[in-house]
């Protein structure tokens, strides 16, 4: 097939292996014709390259990320005009089989009906973010105003275009049947995320000093991994983490960026925390040996939300084989996910009290921290394949 997929946020191939950078790979050796479309960053060039053999049309945009959300609604407005014009200028006819395109954003959607016109091919839909009623959830904008009604236009355009809709579990299927009963519920159907499993083989030699350069020899970690943002509310985990403060070989780490990490900073200032540190950002290879040698993996989500997330955050720690402790809605069936597959333990995010005898099932029984197994996260082979055969 001809395969174009496009991205909001995609990382030199060559420099960081993600769900998409997986997906567009396993596209590629499976001997499909793909073009990824994508924002330039720094370091990455302009136009169309080769990244690891596989085509990326880098495009020059507005930024998307560490802006307010005024300019972050400006630059996603105008992002399917910069990807249009860049492809047009390109020696191609622009004629796909199958055209691919995650949330977010759902602006997009325009750029996808244009091609899907043009070449008379298949638009895929992946579901990872229901805008705009996440936006709603955490106050960023008003239900029923007018930006809410401009987008939930487009979020009924870009259902209404797609040929088959991926949702992240059967929570996301229910709540986007519930909520768009105009949807035809034959294109949706189960696509669960997805990764790549990394080996990481470490002798006693190495254990030992990625344990003295972290500094969490014979402490007992809990770790977050990635971005800080509204969505994550990692508020509660600093009072978790206070909460905590009278076992003294508990070591909250946190390895962040986004919006919020700095205003996080200052959140665990304020209260005084002395048993968490803020780490920067590891390259992938280096944050899944400190995974390795932790405990706990941390999901954190805000109790505000009503739509079901899937934290993709969580991959990481399915392959490091630690289990997760899930700070989380009551909307979001992740934690139903977590007990079927005894994965780890979870609890209403804001109730720190909850959250810290969950934390204390798994600090006092090394068994219940054991993961055998990761099937629950369906093999990486399924997904992608299941992909292929449209």
């Amino acid at each position: 097939m001809k395969v174009v997929f496009l991205a909001l946020a995609f990382p030199h191939m060559s420099t960081s292996s993600y769900l998409y950078t997986a997906l567009v790979t396993k596209f590629h050796n499976a001997g499909h014709d793909i073009t990824v479309v994508a924002p330039a960053y720094e370091g990455t060039g302009k136009g169309l390259q080769l990244e690891t053999n596989i085509k990326v049309l880098r495009v020059q945009t507005l930024p998307q990320f560490g802006v307010n959300f005024i300019r972050k609604g400006l630059a996603n407005l105008i992002l399917p005009l910069q990807y249009k014009r860049a492809l047009k200028s390109l020696d191609d006819d622009l004629k796909f089989d199958l055209i691919l395109i995650p949330t977010p954003p759902i602006s997009l959607y325009s750029l996808a009906d244009w091609l899907k016109k043009k070449s008379n091919g298949k638009v895929y839909l992946i579901l990872r973010d229901i805008f705009p009623q996440n936006a709603v959830d955490l106050g960023i904008m008003k239900k029923n105003g007018f930006l809410y009604r401009f987008f939930r236009k487009q979020e009924h355009s870009l259902y209404k275009i797609s040929d088959y809709i991926g949702c992240m579990s059967k929570g996301n299927i229910e709540y986007v049947k519930r909520h768009n009963p105009e949807v035809n519920e034959d294109k949706l159907h189960l696509l669960p995320n997805w990764a790549d499993m990394a080996t990481i083989g470490m002798d006693a030699q190495e254990i030992k000093q990625v344990e003295e350069k972290a500094g969490i020899k014979n402490r007992f970690v809990i770790v977050f991994g990635g971005n800080v943002g509204r969505p994550q509310k990692m508020e509660n985990i600093i009072d978790l983490a206070v909460a905590c403060e009278d076992i003294e070989d508990i070591l909250f780490l946190i390895h962040g960026y986004g919006a919020e990490y700095e205003n996080l900073k200052k959140y665990a200032k304020e209260r005084n925390v002395s048993n968490l540190e803020f780490r920067a950002a590891l390259p992938h290879k280096e944050f899944i040996k400190i995974l390795h040698l932790s405990k706990v993996g941390l999901i954190s989500l805000s109790e505000h939300f009503t739509i079901p997330n899937i934290p993709s955050k969580a991959l990481s720690y399915y392959n490091a084989k630690i289990p997760i402790l899930a700070s989380i809605d009551l909307n979001t069936d992740f934690g139903k996910i977590l007990e079927e597959h005894n994965m780890g333990v979870w609890a209403e995010a804001g109730n720190t009290n909850a959250l810290k005898n969950k934390l204390m099932l798994l600090y006092n029984d090394a068994k219940l921290r054991r993961v055998e197994s990761l099937f629950f996260i369906y093999p990486f082979s399924f997904s992608p394949i299941f992909l292929l055969s449209f």
